[in-house]
């Protein structure tokens, strides 16, 4: 009755559409932007970190600990956000 649907694909093709390469190019460039920002937290957070350890002041201590997990959870999750990507979608391509 729905023999039809089995023949229904997907293939992701920047090409396929005007502008997909450029906003391939924007997209590339805010991940440069936020991983630049994402050292430039992680140098910050490491710094408050020293200086609260040093001044005896746990407060700044821990919340230099936190931004230095937070920065390199962020680097971590934007690394690999093409993978988790691709591998969903390869994931949801099994599904019939």
């Amino acid at each position: 009755m729905f023999g039809f649907l089995a023949q229904v694909s997907v293939s992701p093709n920047t090409g396929a559409l005007p502008g997909g390469p450029q906003l391939q190019q924007v997209v590339d460039g805010l991940a440069a932007f936020a991983l630049i920002g994402s050292v430039a937290g992680l140098i910050i957070a490491a710094v408050v970190w020293a200086f609260g350890a040093h001044s005896q002041n746990p407060h700044h201590a821990h919340v230099g600990k936190r931004g230095v997990m937070f920065a390199a959870g962020a680097a971590a999750v934007i690394g690999a956000s093409a993978g988790l990507v691709d591998f969903m979608v390869k994931l949801g391509g099994q599904v019939h």
